[in-house]
């Protein structure tokens, strides 16, 4: 009885009996006394106001979290990846907009470029803004990109929150913070390292004429392809190009690259390599795709003389040289007529009279590679005619 009084008190204020009437008929009394209180009445009580009041207490609260989750989520683009399926091994290389990393996304080898946008308080937080909303549109540009000539783009992550970063010494902390900017980029991995890697390494002997071309085709249907989906690489080197297990090449980097727009004027600024950029660039005047025509000509030329454009000038000299007075490399006297011509074609001043790179490949299809040759060794006697035994890999 004092149990179920308890209970009706607890439940909803319900008043105890008189104790004359407890006192009133012994046994049935405890029955007349439960009987103003029956066990049904504290079941509706409980029900109606203790459990339902704890429901709509739950569910208010269970409301709030959905609503703030929803105001934070953003909605998941379909090149968004799973940071934790991302591990990062080992730096590959820093460059000016971040670090790269040797990784495996999802049990698939990945490079992983971790975009940071330069050193904390060199970029306003406006800058910062505009770079970042730059980066999505163009992700989503990348993320469709299908050629075999242009790195395999796998994915990406506006944030790093989640991400493991390698520690630079290893009996450090493993904990190494980002800037809560900071972005990431996964691309395929290629073994074979950088165009500029594999002509360094064939300074000496030079490479064979049939593998000059071989290169040259593969990067100039890489370009010819970004171009047709209106994208213009703005820094086209060879340090920007990766070759596969088989000597195969694919553009890689995008790190400057921009959907071409609509008015030449809405392009300017000096974006590129030096020694590589158009004179239009270097001058700070508008430009289009025509800007990476230029930068494949200078590559050209490197790629059959396995050397570097310039090695003598200061960037200052470089730049006033190539706007003020037309400087271009050098081309060996043994290089062949139809390369040489592409070359010209291609680092024309005036960007009108440079070729589409669609163009540019029906020219380097058209070379006769079947004698062979290539660029001179310098221990060779050098002549107008590459006499000289097979030369390169």
């Amino acid at each position: 009885m004092s149990m179920d009084l308890k209970c009706g008190e607890e439940g909803g204020g319900v008043k105890t009996p008189k104790k004359s009437d407890e006192q009133q008929g012994g046994g049935n009394s405890k029955m007349k006394g439960t009987g103003g209180i029956s066990s049904k009445d504290m079941i509706f009580r409980a029900d109606k106001i203790d459990l339902k009041s704890l429901d709509m207490q739950l569910e208010k609260h269970l409301s709030r979290v959905w609503s703030r989750n929803i105001e934070n989520r953003r909605p998941v683009e379909e090149w968004e990846i799973d940071l934790a399926k991302l591990d990062l091994r080992h730096v590959l290389a820093h460059g000016t907009y971040g670090t790269v990393y040797r990784a495996t996304y999802d049990n698939q080898d990945v490079a992983v470029k971790l975009l940071d946008w330069g050193e904390d308080g060199i970029a306003t937080t406006a800058e910062t803004a505009a770079l970042r909303a730059s980066f999505q549109q163009e992700v989503a540009v990348w993320h469709k990109l299908d050629h075999p000539n242009v790195t395999k783009f796998v994915g990406a992550s506006m944030g790093t929150s989640n991400l493991k970063i390698p520690p630079k010494n290893p009996s450090a902390d493993s904990h190494n913070s980002l800037p809560s900017r900071a972005c990431c980029v996964i691309v395929e991995y290629l073994p074979g390292g950088t165009l500029k890697q594999y002509l360094i390494r064939n300074r000496r002997k030079k490479l064979a004429l049939k593998v000059v071309v071989q290169l040259a085709l593969d990067l100039s249907r890489g370009l010819s392809y970004l171009h047709s989906r209106k994208i213009v690489h703005r820094d086209v080197k060879t340090e920007n190009m990766l070759l596969d297990a088989h000597r195969n090449l694919k553009i890689a980097d995008f790190g400057v690259a921009r959907v071409e727009a609509q008015n030449p004027r809405d392009m300017t600024g000096e974006t590129g390599t030096l020694g590589y950029m158009a004179p239009e660039v270097l001058d700070g005047k508008p430009y289009n795709r025509r800007c990476d025509v230029y930068s494949f000509g200078i590559c050209l030329w490197e790629i059959y003389c396995c050397d570097m454009p310039y090695p003598d000038l200061s960037f200052a000299d470089v730049s006033s040289a190539v706007v003020r007075q037309n400087l271009r490399p050098e081309i060996p006297r043994c290089c062949p007529s139809s390369l040489a011509n592409i070359m010209r074609k291609c680092w024309d001043a005036n960007p009108e009279k440079r070729p589409e790179m669609d163009e540019v490949v029906r020219m380097l299809e058209a070379v006769n590679t079947s004698k062979g040759g290539g660029m001179i060794p310098d221990d060779h006697m050098p002549t107008c005619f590459c006499l000289t035994p097979a030369r390169g890999p």
